[in-house]
């Protein structure tokens, strides 16, 4: 029988590495790897046009869909990022900010109000430091160039927040440095942070930080999925579960291989150290998928959504993702 034509659009990280090159073939699939390693132009091409069968998708933008309803996707409970956010805060010391707390009532600058990103981030600074993120003034463009984040298709706030375009002609890095914005919350430090020595982390001892927070929270933040046309899932639905395995033993083919420190893979000197701290503080896989492992965290999306006003409330996790034969 001949195999499904399947596209899918991700980054080649190294969980998806083995899949890429075709040591690992999902059953049925005769499947179309596209490389593209700028996660917005994925979003914007899948969410304005629905140009790939899969993809890997925001988080919230795929779950504020789904709970709007009508939604064109269907989830994988699949996580190709995730990434800790404490160290992606960053202030100008002469804006006088020390803690969290001073960030109320700040104008603090961020990529886009509604990526998965920011949410964590502020639900982070919520529930960890009591801050009122209502009265932070956010101005939202381009963390290192001027103008907008990519051209999301972003759906509406069910309440306004207060949010100004970045229409100055400079980027939020330029911003921060004049001190035009106090702070900025994104998905990595702005290029000021290399060369001014007033951009600073809000949190300088990040890594301590965000290791207290797993272990007290369970949460490691999921910045993207695997969505999937949902046209294409009603109508071949074992592609769910043939994906779900394939990229899980690829996953578990790039974690075998990054213990190879005979001759090191990646460009880690000490990597036999991160290696032993992923096996104390993640139990051996930082990356699980399946819903269950990460519940915490998917709980945690959901309820920031809420709280944020991109959602009407919360939703049990398990609406939001297709079943995969034998998980549960």
């Amino acid at each position: 029988m001949a195999k499904l034509p399947f596209t899918f659009a991700c980054g080649l990280y190294d969980r998806m590495v083995p899949l890429y090159t075709g040591e690992v073939q999902p059953a049925g699939l005769d499947l179309n790897f596209i490389v593209l390693d700028n996660p917005r132009q994925i979003f914007d091409r899948m969410a304005g046009g629905l140009e790939f069968d899969a993809s890997e998708m925001s988080s919230s933008e795929t779950f504020q869909r789904h709970a709007h309803g009508n939604s064109p996707f269907v989830a994988l409970p699949v996580f190709p990022s995730r990434v800790f956010r404490h160290g992606h805060i960053t202030i100008n010391r002469k804006s006088g900010i020390k803690t969290p707390k001073d960030l109320e009532g700040r104008r603090v600058g961020v990529p886009l109000y509604t990526q998965t990103a920011a949410i964590f981030i502020r639900g982070m600074l919520q529930h960890e430091y009591g801050v009122d993120c209502s009265t932070i003034h956010w101005v939202q463009g381009a963390l290192n160039d001027p103008g907008t984040h990519g051209n999301p298709s972003v759906l509406p706030l069910l309440k306004p927040a207060k949010i100004e375009q970045n229409r100055t002609g400079k980027s939020l890095s330029d911003l921060l440095e004049e001190g035009a914005i106090d702070a900025i919350t994104a998905t990595g430090v702005p290029n000021s942070f290399h060369h001014n020595p007033d951009i600073v982390r809000l949190f300088p001892n990040y890594r301590e930080v965000e290791r207290d927070y797993f272990r007290r929270t369970r949460i490691f933040p999921i910045m993207h999925l695997v969505a999937m046309r949902r046209d294409t899932y009603e109508k071949h639905p074992f592609v769910a579960t043939s994906l779900y395995e394939a990229f899980e033993a690829s996953k578990n083919a790039a974690l075998a291989r990054m213990k190879w420190t005979g001759a090191l893979r990646y460009m880690i000197p000490w990597l036999d150290s991160e290696i032993e701290e992923i096996a104390e503080v993640f139990d051996g896989d930082p990356w699980p998928y399946g819903i269950e492992a990460n519940r915490p965290t998917l709980e945690a999306l959901v309820q920031y959504l809420a709280e944020q006003n991109l959602i009407a409330k919360p939703m049990p996790i398990e609406q939001f993702f297709v079943p995969i034969h034998g998980l549960h």
